[in-house]
């Protein structure tokens, strides 16, 4: 039990920092709804999955340092950068009004989208190896680990839905339909400021 609180709240502590996911979750929400982000977290929550698997199963092939990981990271910098120049480049040409189209080309864009998104976040390989390797040295049970994984796709997959169904909801919607320019272009910002910050600390681990 002790383990799985520490588990449980490890990662519900990284799913509150907001990152890459929160804001696509968010900007995805607000134009479209609740409805419209439901495939998004869905990707997101898939891409967890794969990196739960692979961590719990013991792969270090994306551990920091290692050749994947570099392309993992340059990867997801570089998709950083072209999702912060979407949300530029569309900013305010969003409509509030329209009805959410939730058919299953836009579902299955919203899951893609969302894969893309966490998969390639360096941040998510960390994490999980990170708690992999906590757990392995604690001897725990290959049961336990499996439960572990299955409860933080769990975790994944409510949190986003939860956020998604806040920021989507049709009373706010309206709220924010003078902001969401504003707040797509912020988004936009913020994730290309992150892919830089995330080349920098690249280029200076490079240089050592």
């Amino acid at each position: 039990m002790q383990d799985f609180l520490f588990i449980a709240a490890a990662h519900f502590l990284s799913l509150l920092s907001p990152g890459p996911d929160f804001f696509l979750i968010a900007r995805t929400s607000l134009a479209h709804g609740w409805r419209g982000a439901a495939g998004t977290c869905v990707g997101i929550t898939l891409a967890n999955a794969v990196f739960i698997v692979a961590a719990f199963a013991g792969l270090s092939v994306l551990k920091a340092g290692s050749t994947a990981f570099l392309v993992v990271r340059l990867a997801g910098c570089a998709y950083l950068l072209y999702l912060g120049w979407l949300f530029l480049r569309h900013a305010g040409k969003s409509s509030l009004d329209a009805k959410p189209a939730t058919g299953k080309a836009r579902w299955r864009g919203g899951v893609a989208m969302g894969f893309v998104s966490a998969i390639l976040n360096p941040k998510n390989a960390l994490f999980y190896v990170s708690l992999a390797t906590v757990l392995a040295a604690r001897q725990t049970s290959p049961v336990a680990m499996v439960a572990y994984g299955a409860w933080m796709i769990f975790a994944v997959l409510a949190w986003d839905m939860a956020v998604a169904l806040a920021i989507g909801s049709s009373a706010l919607r309206q709220r924010f339909a003078r902001a969401l320019p504003l707040l797509e272009r912020l988004s936009g910002v913020m994730l290309i400021v992150l892919a830089v910050v995330l080349l920098a600390d690249q280029a200076g681990n490079g240089s050592r």
